[in-house]
């Protein structure tokens, strides 16, 4: 899939792009359908809500997940980001994230690439992420906030918050998101399942707790320039990913036909991919 020149303008000044009903019902059913299993494995990849034993994330499932290893190598994901980065992609980081029903806590204001910078040591934000709706996306289900043109501010000085929570972030403090809200505005991407967000790494979100009765499952593929590899490896493997191999793509039917994917963690997390490495 190839961007207009129209979207390229308009991804440039607002940093992100939203293409609604980007999946057929079919294809995001066989995402859909994965999910139970998934979540329902005490794994390492699966980090749960504090107090609760809801999903938070979901890591790395196109790893052991034939589905999900399909959709990692999906063109209507992979082609846009390498067309902005005139580069080949590596899989930098793959989640699902299950904002769910009564349970889905908040994700705090924050750059993802102010993580990935300050924790792994990305030398650039030539880094994408790109998302894909397994639920209706409604204003009551903790929809993903953005502050538009926000990315254009370059990293902004952020705090390590591990405390609010089960997962640690690199957070910006109320003052600097009151005077980027005051220029940009806040948007709020809502649409069916199927939908697709493509958001740049220093693009500004958030996003509330979901107190509906409604789930509001998401896949995020992080998107990384193979030249802009990360330099530190402090992270869990299934966190922050050590394999730089370009990806190469399927065909454009691939959710929905047979196609041949390495699984390579089908029968557990390798022990290594816990650990630090030294480089």
């Amino acid at each position: 899939m190839k961007l207009t020149p129209q979207q390229l303008v308009e991804f440039e000044r607002d940093g992100y792009l939203f293409f609604p009903g980007m999946f057929k019902p079919e294809e995001i059913q066989v995402l859909i359908d994965e999910v139970p299993q998934l979540y329902a494995q005490r794994r390492p990849e699966n980090v749960r809500e504090k107090g609760s034993d809801a999903v938070r994330t979901n890591f790395a499932a196109h790893l052991y997940s034939y589905p999900y290893a399909k959709l990692a190598r999906h063109p209507r994901m992979i082609e846009p980001v390498s067309q902005v980065f005139g580069d080949e992609l590596y899989m930098h980081q793959f989640k699902i994230n299950g904002k769910m029903a009564f349970d889905g806590d908040v994700w705090q204001w924050h750059q993802d690439y102010g993580t990935w910078k300050n924790d792994d040591q990305m030398p650039e934000a030539k880094a994408m992420n790109v998302a894909i709706f397994l639920d209706e996306v409604n204003e009551f289900n903790g929809p993903l906030m953005f502050i538009p043109g926000s990315h254009k501010v370059g990293v902004i000085d952020a705090a390590h918050d591990t405390s609010t929570t089960s997962y640690p972030l690199w957070t910006i403090d109320q003052d600097t998101i009151t005077k980027l809200v005051r220029r940009g505005g806040i948007v709020s991407p809502k649409g069916p399942a199927g939908s697709m967000i493509m958001f740049h790494s220093c693009l500004v979100h958030a996003s509330t707790s979901n107190l509906s009765p409604w789930n509001r499952v998401s896949v995020y593929l992080s998107l990384c320039a193979v030249s802009n590899h990360i330099r530190r490896f402090k992270r869990p493997e299934y966190i922050a990913h050590r394999d730089f191999t370009p990806i190469r793509c399927l065909p454009d039917d691939c959710l929905l036909r047979h196609y041949e994917v390495p699984l390579p963690w089908k029968d557990g997390t390798p022990e290594e991919a816990l650990k630090p490495a030294v480089v």
